[in-house]
């Protein structure tokens, strides 16, 4: 089976995960990474979990600042990705990539909503709605990402642009170059929006929406999709990909959605829970629980190496991986024990991400632990600290139950492969010092 696989089916993963789609996804939804960061850091202020301390912001007008520090980073997540994204495909393909990003960002504000109600009946036109700069625009913003440089980067190419003499300055010549394809992909935006608006009174954004970013998101908050998602990331690190990869590229936009999605709930005022709306299945449930210490939360097998190990190499193993664990890094024990390509360990490094889904999906669902609103924590940051930064005790001492768990389910089967490995030391000849110099 093992023959079979690394024959028919890993060379047709690689081939979808290097395709210049997902890497630019991939990419492009890194750009995120730091303003969500940061906002984090204004988010857990503002909603500080002492009273009396908000309190005193709010008075002091600090709070004010901070949300606006707050919507200035997470309410601009779907403007960053499609300039990430875009950036990044134009980049793959060699061209230059600023142009193809701001054209992207321009066809992603045509297909966005240009006006809104007020509450008295009023239109205002002319404005940026940041719902649709934030979650709810992100597959929008995917699909923008990746049409706008296919076209453009096709353009250039086929050397379909104006041609600036020599010594023209790189910065005019790139502009004048991006003249063709940007008049192109706007103009045909501008088509599109037109038969959205005037045909249907609605914008292509909400299309997306309706069409294909709730179903997916539904799919994604379910238990099944849950399991499935934690499934897959472990089976493909078992015969070598980088799971978390894969997974990543493919559910990072729809998994910060639900972040963002759960965001809007708690600053529309309204408690954030499944009844009210709220999404279970976000990107904390994914980076600070299912791949804590390492994809298939390899730190109860880390720990019995470190602790109780009575095999050299089971010993030296736990040395050196305790502390990368310690910080998401488990790459030394998943080659150095091994656990890729290595049935004995097959079953508790693949199941235990699963428990771990199940185990928080239930805390979850019933409201024994908060949902998690838009607050990023690093993947890099240590479990429990992790879980108290991004929902308080009770999320902390989830990390606590899923990584005690882990030991239990690592345990027996770490246990028989120590005890081979001190076999087979025992039966390898010492070598003879003298001889060997």
């Amino acid at each position: 089976m093992k023959e079979k696989f690394n024959e028919k089916v890993i060379p047709v993963i690689l081939k979808f995960i290097n395709t210049k789609g997902i890497q630019s996804i991939k990419n492009g939804m890194v750009t995120s990474m730091s303003p969500l960061i940061i906002g984090s850091i204004f988010l857990i202020l503002s909603n500080f979990p002492i009273k009396a301390v908000v309190d005193v912001l709010e008075s002091t007008g600090i709070k004010a600042v901070l949300d606006q520090a707050c919507g200035a980073t997470f309410s601009i997540s779907a403007m960053i990705a499609v300039i990430g994204i875009s950036y990044s495909y134009a980049k793959l393909e060699n061209q230059e990539p600023l142009n193809c990003a701001i054209i992207s960002l321009a066809s992603f504000l045509i297909l966005m909503p240009s006006s809104k109600t007020t509450e008295s009946g009023e239109v205002v036109g002319g404005i940026i709605d940041k719902t649709w700069t934030a979650g709810q625009g992100m597959i929008g913003a995917i699909i923008v990402g990746l049409i706008v440089p296919l076209v453009y980067c096709w353009f250039l190419k086929k050397n379909i642009r104006i041609k600036m003499p020599a010594g023209v300055p790189e910065g005019v010549t790139n502009a004048f170059s991006a003249l063709i394809p940007a008049f192109v992909i706007l103009t045909g935006t501008a088509v599109i929006h037109g038969i959205c608006s005037i045909g249907f009174n609605t914008t292509g954004m909400e299309i997306i929406y309706k069409v294909v970013q709730t179903p997916l998101q539904k799919m994604t908050d379910s238990l099944g999709g849950a399991v499935l998602m934690c499934f897959t990331g472990p089976f493909l690190w078992f015969f070598g990909v980088h799971g978390s990869t894969v997974v990543g590229g493919i559910m990072t936009g729809l998994l910060q959605a639900n972040s963002l999605a759960n965001q809007a709930i708690i600053d529309s005022g309204v408690e954030l829970t499944v009844a009210n709306g709220g999404h279970i299945v976000t990107m904390q449930f994914y980076d600070q629980f299912i791949n804590v210490t390492g994809a298939g939360i390899t730190i109860g097998l880390v720990m019995y190496m470190f602790f109780f190990a009575k095999s050299k190499q089971l010993k030296a193993l736990g040395k050196v991986g305790i502390i990368p664990a310690l910080f998401g890094i488990n790459e030394p024990v998943l080659f150095g024990t091994p656990i890729v390509m290595n049935p004995m360990l097959a079953v508790p490094f693949i199941g235990m991400p699963v428990i771990a889904c199940l185990i928080q999906y239930f805390a979850l669902y019933t409201g024994i632990c908060p949902l998690y609103g838009a607050t990023q924590i690093p993947w890099t940051c240590p479990p429990i600290i992790s879980g108290f930064l991004l929902a308080g005790w009770k999320s902390a001492l989830l990390q606590l139950v899923i990584l005690c768990v882990s030991f239990f389910v690592y345990l027996p089967f770490i246990k028989k492969v120590d005890k081979m490995n001190l076999v087979q030391e025992k039966n390898q000849p010492v070598e003879d010092e003298d001889e060997d110099w």
